[in-house]
């Protein structure tokens, strides 16, 4: 999982308060050009839970909070 952040710009007259760190997830399959062979598996019951078969590919997130 990628973690990043940015500085927004904030200008002087601007009407709401700054933020002055915004940060962002990406989730790793973003940077997976090709499913590499010998990944280990969930079983299918855990994959389920999971939403993926690949551990490499799970997040973190669940799709019920909308970030996934």
């Amino acid at each position: 999982m990628f973690r990043g952040s940015f500085k927004p710009y904030v200008s002087p007259r601007d009407p709401c308060p700054p933020i002055l760190v915004k940060t962002f997830v990406l989730p790793p399959q973003i940077f997976t050009n090709f499913q590499q062979p010998g990944l280990p598996q969930f079983s299918p019951e855990e994959a389920l839970l999971h939403g993926s078969l690949w551990p490499a590919f799970v997040d973190g997130f669940f799709r019920e909070e909308g970030i996934s």
